[in-house]
């Protein structure tokens, strides 16, 4: 196991209690009103208060969910608002990125509190783990909830992580595994912002850390040319050990790349011996279990199937 560099400890935000309020906003694509609805409901029926803000379902007529300052400044009031003990995105897309520096943190960081979503708003994990070291949940977003599927484990994951519990999870193994045990503080997300954040001062330290990484709709031949970034700049030597999730809807070139998305992965990071599993749950899909970034966690790769516990 590779030792961390020392680095000041990660804080944790408060478990949500019965009651609590929880904020729902959109800093990065428009999402229709309607496709939170079943959200609100379950959140209502796990005990929690919501406040829905207004760039769910938007008037905006371009990709956004708002301008740029309408964004930044429903989220600003989410981070700084007391009586909100989370903020759920509704859904990612583009546009996290364009907000992230039109923030200020000051008051987040004496009252922290949870940060949820996945794909664009990697690059709000990425941001908190670097510059406050507030840790965050990659998790479902709204339109996860939608048509019964809020009782599914891995919606239910979410619910059990802002409840305090810590999380445990068993997967099989895939051929292409390589074998070992880490330990490490857990990062990552979408291989696109991973990849787009080096070199900003939203990018984390990954020395000693766990790294995931999850993508879609993705050219096989720009995947691995995120990937070769990743390596070119020395995160890849650094880890602890790397999990892939789900790249689902790859798509080819007419003339073919000659690899499929798994082998593609394994090449680029053949050279390096910590532990590494392919097909985790951890995707744009249903499969989507509910992460901290910035948690402390157990990862073991056997040849009888892969675990990863949150310590």
């Amino acid at each position: 196991m590779r030792k961390t560099k020392k680095e000041k400890a990660i804080i944790q935000p408060d478990a949500l209690k019965p009651g609590d309020l929880i904020g729902i906003t959109c800093p990065a694509g428009y999402m229709q009103k309607e496709k939170i609805n079943d959200c609100v409901k379950t959140l209502r029926q796990w005990g929690y208060e919501v406040i829905v803000g207004h760039t769910v379902g938007s008037k905006s007529k371009t990709y956004f969910s708002g301008t740029d300052e309408e964004r930044a400044a429903e989220m600003q009031a989410m981070l700084d608002a007391p009586e909100i003990k989370a903020i759920l995105c509704g859904r990612g897309g583009y546009g996290t990125g364009r907000i992230i520096d039109l923030l200020d943190f000051s008051k987040f960081k004496k009252q922290p509190k949870w940060v949820i979503g996945f794909s664009d708003i990697t690059v709000l994990h990425l941001h908190l783990n670097r510059q406050l070291r507030i840790a965050s949940l990659h998790a479902p977003m709204a339109a996860a909830f939608q048509n019964g599927a809020s009782r599914n484990k891995y919606v239910q994951s979410l619910k059990n992580a802002l409840g305090g519990m810590k999380s445990s999870y068993s997967v099989k193994s895939s051929p292409l595994n390589r074998t070992g045990t880490a330990k490490g503080e857990l990062i990552g997300g979408n291989l696109a912002l991973v990849a787009h954040l080096i070199g900003t001062s939203s990018f984390p330290d990954m020395a000693g850390k766990i790294l995931f990484l999850e993508d879609i709709d993705e050219q096989l031949y720009n995947i691995d040319r995120m990937m070769y970034q990743l390596k070119r700049s020395g995160v890849l030597k650094e880890l602890a050990g790397l999990i892939f999730g789900g790249f689902s809807k790859t798509k080819d070139t007419e003339r073919p790349f000659g690899k499929k998305i798994d082998q593609l992965l394994f090449d680029v990071i053949s050279d390096n011996t910590y532990p590494v599993c392919f097909d985790f749950p951890v995707s744009h899909e249903t499969q989507n279990y509910a992460l901290k970034e910035g948690g402390f966690y157990q990862f073991e790769v056997s040849k009888k199937g892969v675990s990863l516990h949150e310590q």
